[in-house]
């Protein structure tokens, strides 16, 4: 996995470097736990910007994970599975 994407409030930020498995049970045990925690994450394209996220009860995240050989700044797919057009 070449980083992890990330929907929060609407808003797409990635990580990278991070085990998915591993983040993933860290937003878990804080949902559970009924504790928050703060998730340093980078915002924007090209030089990316270091953004802090609240995690905890109640605060909807999404995780995506993109793979190491996607050549898709987004890595999202298309609803039937496809990747989005690209202009040559």
């Amino acid at each position: 996995m070449k980083r992890i994407g990330i929907i929060y409030s609407g808003t797409q930020f990635s990580v990278g470097e991070l085990d998915y498995d591993a983040l993933k049970s860290q937003i878990d045990a804080a949902q559970r736990d009924g504790r928050s925690a703060w998730l340093a994450v980078n915002h924007g394209e090209g030089r990316p910007q270091r953004a802090e996220l609240l995690i905890g009860p109640g605060i909807p995240i999404a995780l995506l994970p993109i793979p190491a050989d996607s050549d898709d700044a987004t890595g999202a797919d298309g609803p039937d599975g496809s990747r989005p057009a690209r202009d040559e």
